[in-house]
């Protein structure tokens, strides 16, 4: 069973580095969606919005949402909906942390080649 078309929409733009758009698919999946999926949204919604703030020189931004993501995604891991959230949140993890441990203004930029992806399988669970 492939995974939902909207997911994958989002997910294609999160990887493409396109964070806000990424943001507003994921809102509309999120605002749709009752039950146990919900917070897994929420997750993804905060790390499209830390990463938007990383990538638009705003660290300070990103350090506000960085902790929240991982609280949302926790109970979700290994793997949610398709999507490898285990993999997803070591790979936030690499990709904030030099940002995260600087000092405020001497934080490294956002590195496009370096950046997190998401990785989606077709699996539901």
């Amino acid at each position: 069973m492939s995974a939902d078309p909207a997911l994958q929409a989002a997910v294609a733009l999160f990887n493409d580095a396109k964070y806000l758009a990424a943001h507003e698919v994921l809102d509309d999946l999120w605002e749709s969606t009752e039950g146990e999926s919900s917070d897994f949204y929420k997750g993804l919604i905060q790390a499209a919005i830390c990463l938007h703030h990383f990538q638009d020189g705003n660290p300070s931004g990103a350090r506000k949402l960085y902790s929240g993501h991982r609280r949302y995604l926790a109970g979700y891991r290994p793997r949610h909906l398709g999507v490898d959230v285990e993999g997803f949140l070591a790979a936030m993890q690499r990709a904030l942390g030099p940002m995260l441990r600087a000092r405020p203004g001497e934080e490294p930029p956002f590195d496009a080649e370096a950046r997190p992806l998401l990785e989606l399988s077709g699996e539901k669970a």
